[in-house]
């Protein structure tokens, strides 16, 4: 493997949308739990989200903000802390990026979301993110560490 790995995109039946709307203004650096993280995309997405549809369901809210404590405790527990944290809203929903200071690449990286037969206390975050995100993007950083993008939809 290179310094700098693209992984192919997840893409699990969503058409990926293009054309940012909108960008979070928040340091990287604000964003060091997932409580924070929580609360930063449900303040960004409900001050900044315009959709002919709507607002976003509740379920949509709710896969996000599951999505976003998944990424952040990842980065938090197994990637030496939280590097970097960004939102940007698309016409089809919320694209996070979480980089991390760890190479070490998810297990199960691109599975088809599938949860652990036996329950052990941890194994389940990865595969809702999977479930949950329409597009998911693993990069290691030359500097060190790796950035996870994802898309979860809102409509």
């Amino acid at each position: 493997m290179t310094s700098m790995e693209r992984h192919p995109t997840v893409n699990h039946g969503t058409a990926s949308v293009e054309g940012v709307s909108a960008r979070s203004p928040r340091s990287p650096g604000a964003i060091t739990s997932a409580a924070a993280a929580r609360r930063h995309v449900r303040a960004f997405v409900g001050e900044r989200w315009r959709s002919p549809a709507g607002p976003p369901t509740e379920e949509a809210m709710i896969d996000l903000i599951l999505v976003v404590s998944e990424l952040v405790t990842n980065a938090v527990r197994h990637g030496g802390g939280i590097a970097g944290f960004d939102v940007t809203l698309t016409a089809g929903g919320v694209r996070l990026s979480v980089r991390d200071h760890s190479a070490a690449l998810p297990v199960g990286i691109h599975g088809p979301g599938v949860l652990p037969r036996a329950h052990e206390g941890s194994g389940y975050g990865w595969p809702l993110i999977n479930r949950l995100c329409s597009e998911v993007d693993v990069e290691r950083r030359t500097a060190g560490g790796k950035t996870i993008s994802v898309l979860v939809p809102l409509t």
